[in-house]
């Protein structure tokens, strides 16, 4: 016998249709809806990304613009526009040419080179603490100044060759005794930390054997400084971001990969071991020439690289906004150092006193989290 089904029970079947239907509809929405929704966050994100790029872009053009007008003496806009256009005033031509020009140029460049070079070593090691200037890489283009200066007697462009030849020198021994079937990254960190304690003891030594000219000489290239800095310096630098700054730019994916874990990073594609090397090279290129001409500027390096992943939110690679913040920084510590203290400071020690808070800061902040 069968039976009919009663209208509430009909009501019911069409109900359960109607709403099985409507959940149907949802999902195949939220399923269309999903790859545009990424792209638009996507789309989002660079666009700020863009704009932070900008806004630090405008921020170092107005800098290099207040320091080529600012100093002892007050130099209007149209004056400095008619001597860069070429245009002979008198006064004006040696100041803007020959002190203020080369500073600020110098101080684009080093920084750059020090913010590119310091963000690529921290996001392929995966650690704020792994800079070149921590790590020791700084440490050995300082020595082999100081000993260039010292034992020597070299002055100009030799000590800057010896110094680029022991920065890339003690970064290709951190790396080879790092070496065990690959470079781990702790193991990379602690060498780099246990030879830069052992340089800067020898860079006491030779200090402590130096005559009084070689000494002062020494020491005012040790603390980092723009004094005394030539234009004809900056093109070393500019060289020295062309031809190693753009290989560092192409590593930026394998970089972004590199900071997922060295399983994932090969998953992607990324040959670590070769990809490594490249980096360190070129990272290491960049911060010995860089060191070469303003001295070891300190935690310029160490700096840029978090501060401009924190402006950028860590939307994509922080490689040129690294190198547009290691160049503002070396620019304004420079105008503070030089204008804006009752004496003049050289670059190196405004970084310092600005650097040493954040790494006394970052250190006690790992050790919370390892004690917790």
């Amino acid at each position: 016998m069968t039976t009919t089904p009663t209208t509430s029970q009909r009501a019911t079947a069409t109900q359960a249709m109607s709403c099985r239907a409507t959940s149907s509809q949802a999902r195949s929405t939220q399923a269309r809806s999903t790859p545009s929704t990424v792209r638009q966050l996507r789309r989002q994100r660079q666009r700020q990304r863009r704009r932070i790029i900008a806004l630090l872009l405008c921020a170092l053009l107005a800098g290099v613009c207040l320091t080529l007008m600012l100093g002892q003496s007050w130099i209007d806009p149209a004056t400095v526009i008619a001597v860069l256009s070429g245009e002979q005033v008198p006064g004006a031509s040696f100041t803007l040419m020959e002190l203020r020009l080369p500073r600020a140029l110098i101080a684009v460049l080093a920084g750059a080179c020090f913010g590119l070079g310091g963000a690529a070593f921290q996001a392929m090691l995966r650690n704020p603490l792994a800079s070149p200037d921590v790590i020791g890489i700084s440490a050995g283009a300082s020595a082999a100044a100081v000993f260039a200066i010292v034992m020597l007697s070299l002055r100009g462009a030799p000590v800057a060759l010896v110094a680029i030849v022991g920065g890339l020198g003690v970064a290709l021994l951190i790396y080879a005794l790092s070496w065990r079937r690959g470079v781990a990254d702790t193991r990379l960190i602690l060498t780099g930390i246990g030879l830069a304690a052992m340089l800067q003891s020898a860079i006491a030594y030779l200090l402590t054997q130096a005559p009084a000219w070689p000494l002062q000489e020494a020491m005012r290239w040790m603390t980092g400084s723009l004094n005394s800095v030539h234009l004809d310096q900056s093109l070393p630098l500019l060289l020295a971001l062309v031809v190693l700054g753009l290989p560092l730019l192409h590593f930026a994916r394998d970089l972004e990969a590199m900071r997922l874990g060295d399983d994932m990073a090969r998953g992607l594609g990324v040959r670590l071991s070769l990809t490594r090397l490249g980096i360190v090279v070129a990272a290491v290129g960049l911060v010995a020439f860089a060191t070469a001409v303003t001295g070891p500027i300190a935690f310029v390096a160490f700096l840029s690289g978090p501060v401009a992943a924190w402006l950028i939110r860590h939307n994509g690679s922080v490689l040129i906004p690294a190198a547009l913040v290691g160049a503002l920084f070396v620019l304004l510590g420079d105008f503070i150092g030089q204008h804006l203290l009752p004496a003049r400071y050289p670059v190196g020690v405004v970084t310092g006193v600005i650097g040493a808070p954040y790494l006394i800061t970052l250190v006690m902040r790992d050790n919370a989290r390892g004690s917790t």
